[in-house]
């Protein structure tokens, strides 16, 4: 049995003779969709798979489509004859530019077997044996050059048995290290300073290890973090042997990964007698291993050749790379990317100290992963657009630097003096792109304009289509409250499925059954209040809200609604809001609890005419007084006309019940107005706790929230209003059937009804759709509510026919992509990432607002 190891990011092309079984081999071994076909393609473009006309139009599409799917980083199979080098050098050329492997696999096949083969398929049977003869001779050429051309790997299978017993096993490239999750500790360049990473490692919590002579040979952290050092261990400072054989115990141990540096690649090359320019420490490196014996030079040798360009780790979140990377090349292999990876990019001019000047590639980046990198020293480490540089200069007298991950903690030790005088003054030297750099709190119309797909955390490529970006555009520029406050926009939520009561459109029956079907064991049901959505963001200080937010006005918070608008238009009204909000917040002792000085909340603000009048007054009261108007006047007319003793039952009848219609539905809106005078009348009803410093608290469960949210409340009575609850196992039909009459007697008495969620927040589909998130919430409304929503009459029986064949589907993927997308501003802004970053998830939820679904779901 012959084994091929390929890479699961590579270009493979089969090469052999037509009639050697090269489609048979393909889709035996690979995927259908990896698969290209030149003879698909040449039927694509011409309706018949062997018209030999359409071969240039064919392999145009074929080059284009390995193309697009190799920019998408997925493996592409070439079922292409390919024994021609003119048609293999357009292969290897696409594989170069996209930064892939090209692999060759040789279905080598005696010439009578593929002129058998053809003469049993009809649609070959016309091809000569002439051809075979000559794709033979091209075959017999080829194999003397495929590896000068550019194939990295080159299988040469020889007869049919051979072929037949061939398996094809998956490779991961060796920067593909997703698996390792962590957590990390990222060291930037160390160069030579072995005392100063002893002291770093300390500080970390590791326990070092040394062998007989007392020389750190090892570091283990007790609770399993992995040090990854970013490259350039050695050179410039005092003891280049001492750090490597500390780094090289712990990479051997398991304990840490490293990436290679420049310095690293130019030690390699100098001890194999290459000729360099030995500058930049490579002096001090050389003459310090002539110090050391000759197994451990060659072990040191060793180890700094087998260092790779970068690792993608923790699922693809985090990438390391010693000169960083831009997001085109993450989990690619070629030597352009290690190239980047070991020495950046650099505008082709030099400083004032004839030193190159560095492209500022962190400026455009904009990838989901963190970049973790070092290379060009800075005096502090500054973000930018979710990459760091913790290069701080230790060997020049500055520090050594770590960055904790993922918890983004920085940790530093001074150097214990200066080593190496730097080719600059280290107080000049800065991050790349100087003062040129964007700054990571503007916010830029090309991060939001076009198509856009944001990557998120829960759900995946989320996308936003550019007309529906354009029209959320229009809202927060224009009437958005500032944006450095609107870190987190709420979802729509999806009603239940519908009733199966002729009477009611909505039960909690399909509530309960839609998470039962998906696995979920509980749910907690809650007071849905009549209000309006309100997000308040709050401050322990005007402090806070210049030192964290950046606000210097002298505001201390936010309350806006759910498309991002100040709730209130006078900023003296949301300021007194949200003082009682923090008086109570500081008598509750909920910072403390939080161990934070500011927090957001997702509430209801109460009554629904405080931010909804001119909707009541032009839409609601307006049908309502018009319907009553008008039906009043006819139950007049028909009662004279039965006095007369014409015969009007039924019509009267029907227009007395239209009447009631209209009065109930009056009554319906009325009961969630009532009259507000500056803070007299409003109340606040909060039900979740989104986030405080460094922490996400939406995916907590929901007893958590609700109760540090009732302690809020006992706190402030007359402000806020407690969401009241109930848990239900679903297994428990007793437990159903209990919450379902709390249900009916809160519609009865004219609550809007209840959001039934599951008990533990952020959860997963375990039943039909497994790993995926279920509904954070759907909503069951009472009847006289949805007589707001639907109108007047909608309960009578032809109107509720109709609507019982309303579609849920864009409702409930709506309401799950913005769930995920409000998850993923959150984990955005409490790690720090850059506002920029925080808006793109924000600005995609008011975008996708923007869809043609029915707004009264």
């Amino acid at each position: 049995m012959v084994e091929l190891s390929v890479p699961e990011l590579s270009l493979v092309a089969l090469v052999g003779c037509t009639g050697s079984g090269k489609s048979t081999f393909a889709h035996k071994h690979f995927p259908r969709t990896a698969i290209v076909s030149s003879d698909a393609c040449r039927g694509i473009v011409s309706d018949d798979e062997n018209d030999q006309s359409a071969t240039d139009d064919a392999f145009a599409l074929l080059h284009h489509i390995a193309a697009v799917r190799l920019r998408r980083g997925l493996r592409t199979v070439v079922d292409a004859t390919n024994v021609q080098q003119h048609g293999r050098a357009e292969l290897i050329r696409l594989a170069r530019e996209h930064d892939v492997l090209p692999v060759a696999i040789v279905l080598d096949v005696p010439e009578r077997v593929c002129l058998d083969r053809n003469a049993r398929r009809t649609e070959r049977a016309h091809l000569g044996a002439h051809v075979v003869t000559r794709q033979q001779r091209d075959l017999r050429r080829s194999l003397r050059s495929l590896e000068r051309e550019g194939f990295r790997r080159v299988f040469v299978l020889r007869g049919v048995e051979e072929i037949d017993a061939a398996t094809v096993v998956d490779e991961k490239l060796w920067n593909d290290r997703r698996e390792l999750t962590g957590p990390f500790d990222v060291i930037g360049d160390v160069h030579g300073c072995r005392a100063e990473l002893e002291t770093l490692l300390g500080e970390l919590g590791y326990a070092l290890r040394r062998d007989e002579s007392g020389r750190p040979v090892d570091a283990r952290h007790p609770d399993g973090r992995t040090v990854v050092f970013v490259g350039d261990l050695v050179d410039r400072g005092p003891d280049t042997p001492g750090v490597l054989r500390l780094v090289m115990g712990m990479v051997e141990a398991g304990h840490a990964l490293c990436v290679t540096g420049n310095h690293e690649y130019k030690l390699v090359r100098a001890l194999d007698g290459r000729k360099v320019t030995i500058a930049h420490g490579l002096a001090e490196s050389l003459a310090q291993l002539d110090q050391e014996d000759d197994e451990f030079r060659r072990a040191a040798h060793d180890f700094c050749r087998g260092l790779i360009g970068h690792y993608v780790l923790d699922g693809g979140d985090l990438v390391v790379a010693h000169a960083g990377l831009e997001q085109q090349y993450h989990g690619r292999a070629s030597g352009r990317v290690r190239q980047f990876a070991m020495y950046g990019e650099t505008t082709g001019e030099t400083d004032e100290f004839g030193l190159p000047v560095r492209y500022p590639w962190a400026e455009d980046y904009r990838g989901r992963a963190t970049v973790l990198y070092g290379h060009t020293p800075t005096t502090e480490l500054r973000w930018v657009n979710n990459t760091l540089c913790l290069d701080t200069g230790a060997v020049f007298g500055g520090r050594l630097t770590a960055l904790r991950y993922p918890e983004r903690e920085p940790v530093s030790v001074p150097a214990q003096q200066v080593w190496c005088e730097p080719a600059r003054p280290l107080e000049d030297i800065a991050a790349p792109g100087g003062a040129t750099h964007r700054d990571p709190g503007v916010l830029e119309l090309d991060d939001v304009l076009g198509r856009r797909v944001v990557e998120t955390r829960q759900l995946g490529r989320v996308s936003v289509q550019e007309e529906n970006a354009s029209a959320a555009l229009e809202v927060m520029s224009r009437f958005a409250v500032d944006p450095r406050w609107l870190i987190y926009l709420p979802p729509t939520m999806s009603p239940c499925a519908t009733a199966d009561s002729d009477a009611l459109l909505e039960h909690p029956a399909q509530a309960f059954a839609y998470y039962r079907s998906e696995g979920v064991p509980a749910v907690v049901c809650q007071e849905k209040h009549m209000g309006s959505r309100a997000i308040a963001v709050l401050t322990r200080s005007a402090n806070t809200a210049r030192d964290r937010f950046g606000i210097e006005d002298g505001s201390t918070g936010a309350l806006y609604t759910r498309t991002g608008r100040p709730f209130f238009d006078d900023p003296a009204l949301t300021e007194a809001v949200l003082s009682r909000i923090r008086a109570a917040a500081e008598s509750s002792g909920l910072f403390e609890e939080l161990g934070s000085d500011w927090f957001a909340l997702d509430a209801e603000l109460m009554p629904w005419s405080a931010k909804a009048m001119g909707l009541l007054r032009d839409q609601y009261a307006a049908v309502g007084a018009a319907a009553r108007a008008s039906l009043g006047a006819a139950d007049e007319l028909l009662a004279a006309a039965a006095a007369r003793g014409q015969d009007v039952g039924e019509l009267a009848a029907r227009t007395s019940a239209r009447r009631a219609d209209a009065e109930a539905f009056t009554a319906a809106y009325g009961r969630y107005c009532w009259p507000v005078s500056g803070m007299h009348g409003l109340r606040l009803a909060p039900f979740q706790i989104l986030a405080a410093e460094g922490v996400n608290y939406a995916v907590r469960e929901h007893e958590w929230h609700l109760a540090k949210l009732d302690a809020l409340a006992a706190a402030d009575t007359e402000l806020f209003t407690r969401t009241r609850r109930t848990i239900v196992q679903l297994s428990d039909p007793r437990a159903e059937a209990e919450a379902t009459a709390w249900w009916t007697e809160l519609t009865a008495s004219g609550g809007e009804g209840m959001v039934v969620k599951p008990v533990e927040a952020l959860t997963h589909g375990t039943a039909t759709r497994s790993g995926r998130p279920v509904q954070p919430g759907v909503k069951c409304r009472g009847p006289e509510y949805l007589r707001i929503i639907y109108g007047p009459e909608y309960l009578r029986p032809d109107q509720l026919r109709r609507l019982r064949s309303r579609g849920l589907g864009r409702k409930r993927s709506m309401a799950l992509r913005e769930y995920a997308l409000g998850l993923e501003s959150l984990d955005r802004f409490v790690t720090g990432e850059p506002l920029w970053r925080v808006h793109e998830a924000v600005f995609a939820v008011l975008a996708l607002e923007s869809e043609p679904v029915d707004p009264r779901l």
